[in-house]
């Protein structure tokens, strides 16, 4: 064996024990969200700093550093795989230097802290609980964008966190292409007959509704024998390797649409997830490639498969026998028609696929206004209100369906929500090629088959790893790099005629 294959596999059982904590630390992530009893939550955070702390000292050590200089300088000798493995991960390497092991454990306590004030501040439907809590978070944010460094703007530095390379300077072009373009469109659907979703809004039993939710997981070739589905406060998936990929849902008795799209979406992220190859574990070539094009995969599932007429030709027959009476009275086509209502809403994971886009808009503005500091934590929540009136028209009744809705600034995940707007549009983008790639899609889907589809995103997208970017990806796959053009022909083609624009 050469020194540099003995020196590469040296890297690989390295990196592999930094996998092994990271992931104990997402298992007790996902307990603590799911199973985890209301007074273990102060010991839990104890044990998430220790193990970030291990974590740091491994992925930062001078050891593994001299390591990856010497592999990267000798690239040669390597795979193309193995060489991609050695770049991103001196990438990593480089990136966690910057940071303290100090930081890394006050940004983890932090953070721990701050999950359970945002749950007690939910269930008091108060945001005075949470925002001292939420004020150490933008602070800890504000600290960590100038540890990373930026060139333009602070924001930048977070955002590179989730999907590499985004810009402020782009992000704002994108978003006022949705101002420009979606807020006219979505005026022009308002000012149509409204179609009719009451339907969807009775007492739809609980058990029965995560019964249907195991179901359409089957459907969409989600493996149990890798996963698992639960409830939890806000729906997520966690991964521990492709092989345990666990799914989470919402269950509201009184909104059916609420438990079903967001499995569907989750859904879209195991799949991506189980569809990793095994062989790389712990290493980028067994990574996602980023935050938006991972949306991209819960996105298209859930919107452009999963919101269509053609899934549910093969479909609503089953749903209407779980809900006779619900749904023995109601055509497939006005199901679709309820299950596509755009209308103004308080909350992101409840809203329609185009005014989504509003509430990630608003999400957008604020936290880069944090960031930069024309924005205080005391201010917040006050913006956030007159946001939602300017853009929605929408005046918010209470915190819960307001500032405390989405879980993620209690992770302190700032810098990610722009990710899901990105998704959408790559998500109509590779929907498109995919029309175009596979022989017959829409008759394969309409019969209830989506192994072709999934099958397709594997062999694209899932088996690549991070050995592409995601602007690299988008070009190689569809020719050209993500062009909001795409989302809003499917937008305009779909809604025009669902709405007889």
């Amino acid at each position: 064996m050469s020194d540099v294959k003995k020196m590469y596999q040296d890297y690989v059982a390295k990196v592999r024990k930094i996998a092994d904590i990271t992931n104990t630390m997402a298992l007790l992530h996902w307990d603590k969200e799911v199973y985890m009893p209301k007074k273990g939550a102060k010991l839990r955070g104890q044990q998430l700093t220790t193990l970030a702390g291990i974590a740091h000292e491994l992925a930062t050590s001078k050891e593994l550093g001299n390591i990856l200089h010497e592999l990267d300088e000798r690239k040669q000798a390597l795979t193309p795989e193995e060489a991609c493995n050695v770049r991103v991960s001196l990438e990593g390497y480089q990136r966690q230097q910057k940071y303290s092991g100090d930081f890394v454990k006050r940004q983890t306590q932090v953070t721990a802290d701050a999950y359970e004030k945002w749950a007690t501040a939910r269930d008091a439907n108060d945001y005075n609980l949470f925002k001292g809590a939420l004020k150490e978070l933008v602070n800890i944010a504000r600290e960590e964008a100038e540890i990373l460094g930026y060139e333009d703007h602070p924001y930048d530095a977070l955002l590179d966190k989730y999907e590499k390379g985004a810009r402020v300077k782009a992000l704002d072009v994108l978003f006022e292409d949705v101002r420009q373009q979606m807020v006219d469109f979505c005026a022009e659907i308002q000012a149509r007959p409204q179609v009719e979703d009451a339907f969807l809004k009775q007492h739809y039993d609980k058990n029965k509704q995560l019964d249907y939710g195991t179901h359409i997981l089957k459907v969409l070739s989600y493996d149990f024998d890798a996963g698992r589905l639960d409830i939890s406060r806000h729906p997520f998936t966690i991964h521990f390797g492709s092989n345990d990929v666990r799914v989470t849902t919402r269950i509201d008795e009184q909104d059916f649409c609420n438990m079903t799209w967001s499995t569907i979406h989750e859904a879209g992220h195991a799949l991506y997830e189980q569809g990793l190859q095994e062989q790389y574990y712990g290493l980028p070539m067994g990574q996602y490639i980023s935050l938006g094009i991972h949306e991209s995969q819960s996105r298209l599932w859930e919107n452009n498969v999963g919101r269509s007429l053609t899934f549910w030709q093969s479909q609503y027959a089953h749903l209407q026998s779980v809900f006779p009476e619900h749904l023995q009275d109601v055509s497939v086509e006005d199901f679709y028609k309820g299950i596509n209502k755009v209308i103004p809403s308080f909350i992101r994971t409840e809203s329609d696929e185009l005014t989504y886009h509003f509430h990630i808009l608003i999400r957008y503005e604020l936290e880069k206004g944090l960031i930069e500091g024309a924005i205080e934590v005391d201010d917040l929540a006050e913006l956030w209100n007159e946001k939602y009136k300017a853009y929605m028209n929408l005046d918010v009744p209470d915190a819960n369906r307001g500032i405390l809705q989405d879980i993620h600034w209690s992770h302190g995940s700032i810098g990610y929500f722009p990710t899901y707007s990105l998704g959408s549009f790559y998500a109509a983008q590779f929907y498109q090629q995919a029309e175009k790639d596979i022989p017959n899609l829409t008759a394969s889907i309409e019969s209830g088959n989506t192994l072709p589809l999934l099958e397709w995103l594997r062999s694209n997208i899932h088996e690549h790893g991070r050995f592409y970017t995601a602007e690299e990806l988008c070009t190689k796959i569809t020719g050209e790099p993500l062009n909001f053009k795409y989302f809003m022909d499917y937008a305009r083609n779909k809604f025009g005629q669902i709405y007889n624009m």
